[in-house]
This record gives structure tokens, C-alpha cells and sequence, in this order.
């Protein structure tokens, strides 16, 4: 679920490198998802190696010279990691020096023993909710994974059983409430009113969030039963600590980049005046980059000095954070590679040609549009951005519910089925050490949940409204 901004994807508007018809468009899709789960899963081949490999077959089938091919799947990787990769190392190192520093125990002890067994789930679907309104999927994710692997492992609960409400959360905030790029693009292509789509997103976003989250862990739990990954859980910190920082300096810590941020999209709503200095300043700020940065820096007085680590201890968990997340890197950056090689092969443009002689409603058309890319590009924000541009001639005439209710549908769709052409597929599948045969039952499957029961909640509105 890669989150691209406007220009990036004004960039990417470009010609294909590729003369094939989308008959043959479509079978190389085919052939590259599939030479990317065989060698995965038959071949026990690295994903990273996978989706290289995948990425110039797919580009071979679709008939694309191999250095245009190398070409694109270069830029996507380095346009992934120089965006994501970035933050899941802020994120990593801000996760360190919670565990380090006795900060993530003290929220994990907090909650254990706040919330009961039953109640934790609809706790961690309530947490990454709020936490996910303002920010980027990844943002949500690296911020959020080391205390649900701690709650899982601490409070002997199934890993799915308090991952996926969370994942929930995030999933259903970015596809569905601005001020995430993807509606907020929509919003404006299709000419919604921001306020009234924001209303009606939160009315399509509880009962979605409640179904996919809370209600579907159960059977997530049951289809794959793993324990948290060793590695990837934040271990206790040595008992030589002089005193762990108190739960609210902590947790203050933790949310500060989700309030810069939080900051950034209120006054580009109320002030939207690109020359104000104020949101000059608060665009920089709250930028994810800077936000998560200040709160790595401020983490080191608030975490790590509070616990009394000296100079020394202090650059080597920040040192020591990095190590684990080489892999994640490589494999989130690679899946960016193989999302850019079919954009550049123009998979996008093959799905709105098809699109453009379905004869159904606005809102089924729009969400059916938004499925149709994601399921091609892996993008949530190219689909949703590519949907509304198509159907955006639909919303004349339309009042100012239905046209909030037709940005919700494309945001529903956006979502649809997370497989391996999605970063965040493999961003999920690396953090909870899943393999891909487990990632699909559980995070696909939540996304596909999401998607369904968005669009449903969508129609049911639009008999009342």
C-alpha cells in the first residue's frame, strides 16, 4: 500500500515502453505474478531475488526492451526505499530505543494490565485507529508493530489474534479518511465536499473496521497460528537501567510524529494558502520524514537518557536497530520495483480501457475501476487517483452526499486484495515472519474484507441519502 504522491504520479504518466496490446498485457501480468510465487514458494527462493527475477520476466512477456525494463524496476525501488525505507528506519530506531530504554514495557505492562483478553483486540483495532488517522500506512506500521509483537508474546495472545485488528486500522484510515492522499485526490477530482466525505467515511469506517478487525482475527487466528517472530520482537532492556521514562512521557513520544502530522493536514485544510507561512512551516514539520525524525531525536532525551544511557549506549542501539531491518528494505523495495514495472508497461491504462464499456452504477463502476488497478499496480493511491479521474464526469449532477459517497467507493476499492505486486504485503509479511501462503489468508483476506464491506456500507447509503 504505497503511499505516492501527486507528482510522482503526474511522472508516471508517461509513455509505456511497451508497443503490446493489452491482451498480451494481460498475460504478462499473469506470467510475472507467477514466476514470483513459484519461486517463492517451490523454489524457497529470497523475495527479494523473487520479485527482481519477477519483475524482468514480466517485463520480457510484455514484449519490453530489457533496459527500459531494468530501467523502471530500478526507479520504483529506489523511489520505494527512498521514501518508505526511510521512515521504517526512523521507525526502527525509534522502536529500539523504546525497548532499550524500558519505554515499550511500560506501555505493554500498561495495557496487559488495563485490558482484558477479550477486550484487547477491539483495544489495539481502537489504538491504531486514531494513531492511523493522520498517518501513511508505513508510518502507522513501524510505529505500532514492536508493541502489538510485545502485547502478542508478553500477554500469550495470537499473534493475528492482535495484529490484524491493527493492521485493520491503519488499512481502513488510509483508504477511506482524508487527510490521506488518496481520498483527498479523489475529493478533489470528483469535486466532494470535504467535510460531509470525512463525516461518511467515519460511518463506513467503524462497522468496517469493526468486521475486519475484531471479528475476522478470530478466524485469522485459526487459519494461521504462529508466535511472534523472535527477531523482530524489541527484547526487555537490562535490568542495570537507573529507572524506565513514566508511560505518559513515553506514549507522548510515540504519538508526537502523529500530531505534527495531524498539525500538517489541519492547516492545509483550514488555511489552504501554499504561500502562508504558516503552513510553510507546518508542511515542513509535519512532513513524515521530519516527523519521525524529531521524534527519534527527542526519543534520545525522553527514552534513552531518561533510562541513563551515556553517548556510547546511545549510538549503539541506534547502530544495533538497523541490522534487523535489511531485509524488510531490500524485499518492500523490491515489490516497489515490480509495482513501477507494470505501471511503465501501461497495466493502468489496459484497465481503464476495459473499464470504459461497463454499463452499472457510478458507485459500483468506481469501486470495480479501483479493484481492477489495484489488483495490476499494487498501488492503493495510483487506483484510487486512476478511478477518480475516469469517473469523475459521473459526479455531475450528483448532490453533495453522493458525491462524498462516490469518493468512499473508490477508496473501498483501492483496497481490494493486497497481493505481490503491494510493498505492503511484503512490509506485513516480513514484520510478522509469515510466509506468503499465510500473508494471503490473513492480510489479503483482511483487505479483501475491507474492500467489500466498505462498498456495501457505501450502497446501503445511498438508499437513505
Amino acid at each position: 500500500m504505497t503511499s505516492l504522491s501527486v507528482e510522482t504520479l503526474a511522472a508516471d504518466a508517461v509513455e509505456p515502453i511497451t508497443s503490446a496490446g493489452n491482451a498480451q498485457l494481460g498475460i504478462a501480468v499473469l506470467a510475472g505474478i507467477a514466476v514470483i510465487v513459484l519461486l517463492i514458494t517451490k523454489f524457497k527462493l529470497h523475495a527479494f531475488l523473487a520479485l527482481t527475477i519477477g519483475s524482468l520476466a514480466l517485463g520480457a512477456f510484455a514484449g519490453a526492451p530489457l533496459a527500459d525494463t531494468i530501467k523502471s524496476f530500478t526507479t520504483g525501488l529506489g523511489a520505494t526505499v527512498a521514501g518508505v525505507g526511510v521512515l521504517i528506519a526512523l521507525g526502527a530506531i525509534l522502536g529500539k530505543l523504546l525497548a532499550d530504554s524500558g519505554g515499550a514495557d511500560q506501555i505493554v505492562d500498561t495495557i496487559l494490565a488495563r485490558a482484558s483478553g477479550r477486550a484487547m483486540p477491539w483495544a489495539m483495532v481502537l489504538i491504531a485507529s486514531v494513531i492511523g488517522l493522520p498517518l501513511f500506512f508505513e508510518v502507522g506500521i513501524v510505529l505500532l508493530i514492536p508493541v502489538v509483537l510485545m502485547v502478542a508474546k508478553r500477554g500469550n495472545y495470537s499473534l493475528m489474534r492482535i495484529g490484524i485488528p491493527a493492521l485493520a486500522g491503519l488499512s481502513v484510515m488510509h483508504g477511506l479518511i482524508p487527510p490521506h492522499p488518496g481520498p483527498l485526490v479523489a475529493i478533489d477530482a470528483v469535486g466532494a465536499n470535504l467535510g460531509v466525505t470525512l463525516a461518511l467515511g467515519l460511518v463506513v469506517a467503524i462497522p468496517t473496521v469493526i468486521i475486519a478487525g475484531p471479528v475476522f482475527s478470530r478466524y485469522a487466528a485459526r487459519w494461521v497460528d504462529i508466535p511472534a517472530p523472535e527477531h523482530m520482537i524489541p527484547t526487555r532492556p537490562s535490568e542495570d537501567l537507573e529507572k524506565r521514562p513514566g508511560f505518559g512521557v513515553t506514549v507522548a513520544t510515540v504519538l508526537l510524529p502523529v500530531v505534527l502530522m495531524l498539525v500538517k493536514a489541519l492547516v492545509d485544510i483550514v488555511v489552504d494558502d501554499p504561500e502562508n507561512s504558516v503552513q510553510k512551516v507546518t508542511d515542513v514539520i509535519g512532513s513524515p520524514l521530519i516527523a519521525l525524525l524529531a521524534a527519534v531525536i527527542v526519543a534520545l532525551f525522553t527514552l534513552g537518557r531518561a533510562a541513563g544511557f551515556s553517548k556510547e549506549r546511545l549510538s549503539s542501539t541506534v547502530e544495533k536497530s538497523l541490522a534487523p531491518i535489511a531485509g524488510v528494505l531490500l524485499i518492500v523495495g523490491a515489490g516497489g520495483g515490480f509495482k513501477q514495472t507494470l505501471i511503465d508497461i501501461g497495466v493502468g491504462q489496459m484497465i481503464l480501457d476495459f473499464s470504459k464499456n461497463w454499463s452499472i452504477p457510478a458507485l459500483l463502476l468506481a469501486w470495480l475501476i479501483a479493484v481492477a488497478i489495484r489488483l495490476a499496480t499494487g498501488s492503493a493511491t495510483v487506483a484510487t487517483i486512476s478511478a477518480a479521474g475516469l469517473v469523475a464526469p459521473l459526479a455531475e449532477g450528483m448532490s453533495t452526499g453522493e458525491t462524498a459517497l462516490l469518493v468512499l467507493a473508490i477508496g473501498a476499492g483501492s483496497l481490494f486484495f493486497s497481493h505481490v505486486n503491494d510493498a505492503g504485503f511484503w512490509l506485513v509479511k516480513e514484520y510478522f515472519g509469515m510466509n506468503v501462503g499465510q500473508t494471503i489468508k490473513t492480510w489479503s483476506v483482511m483487505e479483501t474484507i475491507i474492500s467489500i464491506v466498505g462498498i456495501v456500507f457505501v450502497l446501503l447509503l445511498s438508499l437513505v441519502l
